[in-house]
């Protein structure tokens, strides 16, 4: 997972990009279903619109921020 600014150009900043891999994704779809009290035990096979996800991608708007490692990241452009 890599975090860092968008390449947004809006008057109010960046943003915030959030890239994952395939398998990322996959776990934070499982996550999302545990998190709903669904749990699966076993092989399991995750696609996205009928495929296997390759890669994510979150776009944060520049008015919310992310915190990760200590750092957060403002939609603004700023790390504090």
């Amino acid at each position: 997972m890599k975090v860092r600014h968008g390449k947004g150009r809006t008057e109010y900043g960046p943003g915030v990009e959030i890239k994952l891999t395939g398998s990322e994704v996959a776990t934070a779809i499982d996550a999302y279903l545990v998190s709903h009290g669904v749990y699966v035990d076993g092989a399991r096979t995750v696609t996205v619109n009928g495929e296997l996800c390759k890669a994510g991608r979150v776009y944060v708007d520049p008015a919310g921020c992310v915190v990760t490692d200590g750092k957060r990241y403002t939609g603004r452009g700023n790390i504090e």
